[in-house]
Formats: C-alpha cells, structure tokens, sequence
C-alpha cells in the first residue's frame, strides 16, 4: 500500500507521470486533476465531501457522519484539524481546499508523510522508496552510517531520510502544497502538558484505548492478538473480546524455560472463554536470523524487525489461515506506561518534597550512592547541547550501563566493527542536527523520552505492517494511535511512573476490564535467551552474509572485526543490539537489487 499527494495545480500534472507506473487508483481534486494516486485497499481510503472541499482518511478510522457537517463549515485549509478532532483509529489526514492541498500522518510515527521534488513540484508521500525511485535518488551513505546506531535514541535523526533528496515530514508537523508548486510544514499537534492526577488521566486513557480497539473490532469478522502474558497485550485481548469481530489470540512460546508469560497468557486466556486461543510451542517458529539466505522484498528503510522476517511470515500464514483480517499487537505499551528514571529530573525542579520520597524508593532499588544520583539530578544540559556533546565523543568503544541515566538519551556509541570512515560519517550526521538547535520533542525529559520511545516503536510497527500486509495481514498497534498517547501523556509522571504497582496507568485505566489477578502481576520476562538461541543456529548464515556484504563494499563495516564478534563462544550483551541494526541496513541495502529487477513480492 502506498499513496502521493499532488498540489491542485499545473506544477503537479508533470508529476504525476513520474509516478504513474506503480498507480492503479486515482483520486482527483475538485478541479478535475489528480490529488491522491497509488495503490491501497478500497477500505483504507475514505473520502468526505462538502462542495469543492474533500477530506482523505486513509488507514484505520471509522468515520462518522459528523466529519462532513463539519466539513462543510470549513473556510480554510488549515481548520481540517478542527475538522477531524476527536476521530479515534490510526490514520494519514489529507485534504483539499480552494486550490491547497494538505496531508499529514500520526503523532506515533506509525503513518508517515514524506516529501521530494518532481518536476519542479513538492509531492508528498507515505511511502520514501516510492519518491525515491521517482526521482532515481541515490542512498545518503552519511545517513545510512548513522543507522548503525541503536534505533530510536537521537531526536531528530529517524527524520533524516537514507535517501537524498527524499525528507520526512516530522511526526507532529503537516506538508502544505500550494498549487504553484511550493510547499511548507506547519505543526499540527503540540505534546501535552502533564497536568492530570492518575484517577482522573485512567479513565482518559480508558476511554481512549477502548475507542482504539473499538476503531479495530466494529467491521466484525475474524481478528487475531498477540497474547503475550504481559499486561499490555492481555489488555488489548480483553478490550477486543468486547465486540463484535471474532478474536483469535496467539501466545509463542518464550525461550527461556524459567519465564512465566505462558502462565499468566494461559490465566489470561481462561478469561477470555469466547476467543479461540492458540499456543504455538518454541519448536514450531523460526528462530531470529533465520532465512537469511532468502531474497529480501523491497523495503522502504532499514528496519531491525528483519531479524524476525522468517518468524513474522509464519505467524502470519497461521494467522491468515484462522481468517484474521487484522492483528493487534502490544507496541507501545512499555514504552509509554513503564517508569522512565528522567522523570526525576523534572520533579525534583517542579515537587523537590515529592521527588525524595521517589527518590529513596528508587535508589534503594539502585543501589546507587547517593552523590551519583544527585550528579545525574544536578546535570542541565540543553537538548541540543546534549547532542553536540554525544557528536563529538562518538566512536566505538562501549560505552558503560547506565540504565539510570536522567539525560536526553544514553550515550551512543558505533558498533565495534563501524569502519573511521563510518564514525566520521555518523558524526558529522548527528553535528549537524545539533547544529541546528533541534527543539527536544517535550520541554520535559520524561516527556521528550516516551514520546520518542513511542515513535521509536511506531516508526518499527509501520515496517512491520509493510511486511505482512503484502502477505495477506495488517498489523496494528492501537497502544500509538494518537488519542492514546496524547491521554497517557496527559498524566503527571511521577505517578504515571511510579515503581508500585506496576505500570500504574495502564493498571488503573484496565481495573474492572482486565481481572484483577492479571493486573497484579509484577514479573516480566525477558528475549535474550531468543537471541542467542536464533545466533547459534543460524550462525554460519550469518557469516556467509558478512562475507558478501554491501556495507563492506561501501567501506562502512570492517567484517573481520564483526565476525569476531560473532564467532566467539558466548558473544557479549552490547552486540545484540548493534547486530540487529547493521543486519537491518545489509538487508535494506540488498533489497535494492530486488527493487531493481521489478520484484516487489
């Protein structure tokens, strides 16, 4: 699925043949030219008029008859917020006014809008391979060598786009087009102020999940959910058994033979008497790295979910096979309900009282001497500054845990087998943004730190849905629709945030839903056990592939250093990270060859 937005103008019909190869479906301004072409489910895309004016609601959103009325009360363009306020559901917002034209995608990340130039005009789109291959852009190699980085912990770098002359449009931003060609971004949405106490911002959050996954059930027929054990998975399955579709809940395995999720997704399970529940044993998935030796499909941008491309088509053939037309999946819920250590940092300013009640809570978890925690809760530095800083002592050696850090993100470093020429590259990347005094994404870290932890998440999910949607089934995440991260954000954190009980929001949001034996639980099982397990049988894969490797040939990955990292008899903890995403940009970069030759599968 993807889709371009023309301006209502001369400058846009030149466009539209650099784009017409890969259209079979073409929506046309009032004027008569084409503003929206591509290709996409007939139930993805819903269009509201009133007169000349058109608003496109593309993705998940069940509409109402209430967006034409207020449609048709709309005197410009830029009111189409007030227009959709409220719609509930994941989706892209475009619409079409008196000549301008306006698209935009969600907070989340999940639906993104990106921009290039094509005969002489500003076009945008949800897909950037699709410009890309419009325009014949070349890969950004500075771009790509910053993407060895761990994913998602540098605002605004997930902005800067792997192809030149391809630019993302910023999640909380929209693109205007003018009909003469020209184009400006403009913010659509601010992140709230956290003024909420936790009673009042759980029934907020409430409403809003039961709104997401109402969006998701009320077409009917078959739907299926990870039922993973944990809390945030298990909520959405009891919200999903509430309505009308069929519910078909899958648990995998963990493989770690100490974890209890299978416990507490069996008791999950029993609660939900009306689903149909499927466990599918450690033995009957791929593992990570399998089937690398396959050709890749084309893909937008690196992304690690390739790790798991082998396990994520098995699940979705059984899924398929169930009859599920759409799967709901917990992406989200952890990062925007679990305690986050920097929201001390703000409390401390705002309720120094309140803050060393946490604190002495926290820190006898810690086991920290207090003047460490006093140095992390004294340190003030600018978001930007913080960047610089991280620019300048980029490089590869690793760097020390500090899963209590209150800064602006951890500190970076480059895998350990990232050639000079890389580092260099990636520094000069991250400089430069720091050099034009980004904004952090919330005035407040905790704040700025889930908001971007959750687009980290949605930039992931919007790949995934690529993956499988192309197999046959959609994936959704309704923990990042919008109006779910703007409730959550909403509360104060320090109680959104607190130790006890666990995940006290989404606890408190899901009393009375979820039964209440479930919303105790306090364990929570880990995945390395998946990684070592899927690196010793797919070892030699691995290998082969580095042996052969793209980024080798542009100079970016040293391979000898990375197979000592991976022949070892027990490689260490720092290179499953960097490991996913150096195997994401080898796997993107081959993927071009695909795209190439025509074959998209």
């Amino acid at each position: 699925m993807w889709f371009a937005v023309l301006p209502d103008g001369e400058a846009g019909l030149a466009a539209v043949g650099m784009l017409r190869s890969r259209t079979t479906q073409v929506v046309e301004h009032a004027s008569g030219r084409p503003w929206l072409i591509g290709q996409w489910p007939d139930d993805q895309l819903r269009l509201v008029r009133a007169g000349s004016t058109q608003a496109a609601v593309i993705g998940r959103c069940p509409i109402t008859a209430h967006l034409a009325a207020r449609l048709a009360r709309m005197r410009h363009i830029e009111q189409i917020e007030q227009v959709a306020a409220g719609l509930p559901g994941s989706f892209h917002l475009a619409a079409s006014a008196g000549g301008r034209t306006r698209v935009r995608g969600s907070v989340s990340a999940v639906r993104r809008v990106f921009h290039a130039r094509l005969a002489g005009a500003t076009v945008a789109a949800s897909r950037s391979d699709v410009l890309a291959r419009a325009i014949g852009a070349p890969v950004d190699e500075r771009v790509l060598a910053a993407r060895l980085l761990p994913g998602g912990v540098v605002h605004p770098l997930e902005d800067a786009c792997v192809w030149r002359g391809v630019s993302a449009v910023p999640a909380d931003h929209g693109l205007s087009l003018e009909p003469d060609g020209r184009a400006f971004i403009r913010r659509w949405w601010q992140v709230p102020y956290p003024v909420l106490p936790l009673g009042e911002g759980a029934l907020v959050v409430r409403e809003a999940l039961v709104a997401a996954v109402d969006s998701c059930v009320r077409d009917g027929g078959v739907l299926s959910a990870d039922l993973s054990g944990g809390l945030g998975s298990t909520s959405l399955c009891h919200l999903a058994a509430r309505g009308s579709a069929r519910l078909v809940t899958v648990h995998c395995e963990g493989m770690d033979p100490g974890g209890d999720d299978g416990l507490w997704a069996r008791r999950a399970a029993a609660g939900l008497p009306n689903a149909t529940h499927l466990t599918v044993s450690r033995d009957e998935l791929p593992l990570w790295f399998a089937g690398l030796g396959e050709r890749p499909a084309a893909l937008e941008e690196p992304s690690g979910w390739v790790r798991d491309a082998a396990r994520l088509a098995a699940l979705a053939g059984r899924m398929t096979t169930a009859g599920s037309r759409l799967h709901l999946m917990g992406g989200g819920g952890n990062e925007l309900f679990s305690p986050l250590p920097c929201y001390l940092h703000d409390l401390i300013r705002r309720r120094p009282l309140t803050a060393l009640m946490h604190l002495r809570k926290r820190r006898a978890r810690w086991r920290q001497p207090w003047w460490t925690v006093l140095r992390a809760l004294a340190e003030h530095t600018t978001h930007s500054a913080w960047l610089a800083a991280r620019a300048g002592d980029l490089g590869t050696r690793p760097a020390p845990a500090d899963p209590y850090s209150m800064a602006w993100g951890p500190a970076l470093r480059m895998p350990t087998w990232a050639t000079p020429a890389a580092v260099h590259a990636a520094r000069e990347v991250l400089a430069g943004i720091a050099a034009a005094d980004p904004p952090p994404l919330a005035p407040q870290r905790a704040q700025h730190t889930a908001l971007l932890h959750a687009r980290t998440s949605g930039n992931g999910i919007r790949r995934i849905d690529q993956a499988t949607s192309r197999l046959g089934l959609t994936y959704t995440a309704p923990f990042l629709d919008d109006a779910v991260i703007e409730a959550a954000l909403s509360v104060r954190p320090h109680e959104r945030m607190a130790l006890a009980p666990y995940k006290p929001l989404l606890t408190a949001a899901m009393d009375g839903i979820v039964p209440a034996p479930i919303l105790n639980r306090r364990t929570k099982d880990e995945f390395g056990a998946g990684f070592y397990a899927g690196l010793g049988r797919h070892r030699i894969e691995l290998l082969e592939m580095f042996a052969d490797s793209e980024l080798a040939r542009l100079g970016l990955i040293d391979t000898g250093v990375l197979r000592s990292a991976l022949v070892g008899p027990h490689p260490q903890p720092d290179v499953m990270g960097p490991l996913s995403q150096t195997l994401a940009c080898e796997i993107w970069l081959r993927s071009l060859t695909t795209t190439a030759t025509g074959d998209t599968r």
